[in-house]
């Protein structure tokens, strides 16, 4: 894009700002300032994720923030040094970005580098990512590593998708499934799907259980064809399709102490069970047996992996013509006036409802 585009930028702008448990309200707050290396965001799209809900409903993060992390939008103003991107460029951008050079990175977990947990895009308050107003700053690490151009002809729905796609590929990744594998995911949400259209692109055979047919529905625009009603014996199902030893790999992809112990009775002995949406610190029982005798693996994933940033970029933006389009998994749209009847809506699913987006800028 050409430096000469401008773009009026307003003092305050609309956003929704959280301000205790269970209280969010749309405000009007002043448009944050950027400083070198750094550039200004004005967001399209926002998709709301259970991470954000957990903060929302917990209170594990003091108020006043704003949240939103899985955004994408248009650079309207640039830092100095700034010169990888200009004003005009459509962007998706990561909030965490590791350093790189650390213990934990080094053995690729990035999650756990304090510098990845510091967050690098803000609407204003503490940095919690933003993407729930109509500008984001992101800072200098971000516009070096984590911000990615958006092509001509892919809408910013689709780029949004960037951030979750990770997530999820990095837990597909890591399993190394093969094409003799069976694989169940347990809810089919939009994560729920994505996890399991991701782990069928390595031919394993997949699995889907949810409570819904109207997310089955959906999941079978993914060519997902293998559904389980959750409200029947998903175990005995499992075994039944594996002559009797259960699933290779269960990844849970909704919260839930109970899903485990299903999980756990519905993975084969040597398999591996996945927990993607255990994000609450809690107890949760499960038969220690099963791990060292029936050397069933209990693992997790969490967060995205910088490592498969470019992957996922053209997995995603190049997808979306060539037959991994993603919006079909938007149910709902809000306006940034709207936000908090969609942070209720995404609090309380139901079964029409999969991934829900704000759009300020829509």
């Amino acid at each position: 894009m050409s430096q000469l585009k401008s773009f009026a930028i307003p003092t305050t702008m609309r956003a929704a700002v959280y301000r205790g448990i269970d209280d969010v309200r749309v405000e009007t707050v002043p448009v944050p300032e950027i400083g070198a290396g750094e550039v200004l965001v004005k967001i399209h799209t926002c998709g709301i994720c259970g991470t954000d809900l957990k903060k929302i409903h917990t209170g594990s993060h003091a108020a006043p923030r704003i949240f939103g992390h899985e955004m994408a939008g248009t650079i309207v103003q640039v830092g100095a040094g700034v010169t990888q991107f200009a004003v005009g460029d459509r962007v998706m951008a990561y909030h965490h970005i590791p350093c790189g050079a650390c213990y934990y990175c080094r053995k690729q977990t990035f999650a756990q580098c304090e510098v990845y947990k510091h967050v690098g895009c803000t609407a204003g308050f503490a940095p919690s990512g933003g993407g729930f107003a109509e500008y984001i700053r992101v800072m200098d690490w971000i516009v070096r590593d984590g911000l990615v151009r958006i092509p001509d002809g892919v809408p910013f729905e689709q780029a949004a998708f960037i951030e979750p796609v990770n997530t999820c590929y990095k837990a597909i990744e890591r399993l190394h499934l093969q094409a003799d594998e069976t694989v169940l995911v347990i809810g089919q949400g939009a994560i729920g799907i994505l996890l399991a259209a991701l782990a069928q692109r390595t031919g394993a055979t997949v699995y889907t259980s949810d409570l819904y047919a109207e997310r089955h529905a959906v999941a079978a625009r993914f060519g997902l064809s293998h559904p389980l009603d959750a409200r029947g014996d998903v175990v005995a199902a499992m075994h039944a399709a594996t002559e009797g030893r259960g699933a290779d790999v269960v990844l849970v992809a909704v919260p839930g102490n109970a899903l485990i112990t299903l999980a756990m009775a519905a993975v084969r002995p040597g398999g591996r069970v996945v927990l993607f949406a255990a994000t609450q610190h809690e107890e949760a029982p499960f038969d220690p047996a099963a791990v060292c005798m029936d050397e069933k693996t209990l693992m997790g994933s969490y967060s995205a992996s910088v490592a498969i940033n470019s992957e996922v970029a053209r997995l995603v933006l190049e997808g979306y013509s060539t037959g991994f389009d993603l919006t079909p998994l938007i149910s709902h749209r809000f306006s940034i006036e709207e936000a908090v009847a969609a942070i209720d809506l995404a609090s309380h699913p139901q079964p029409d409802s999969m991934k829900i987006v704000i759009q300020p800028g829509a």
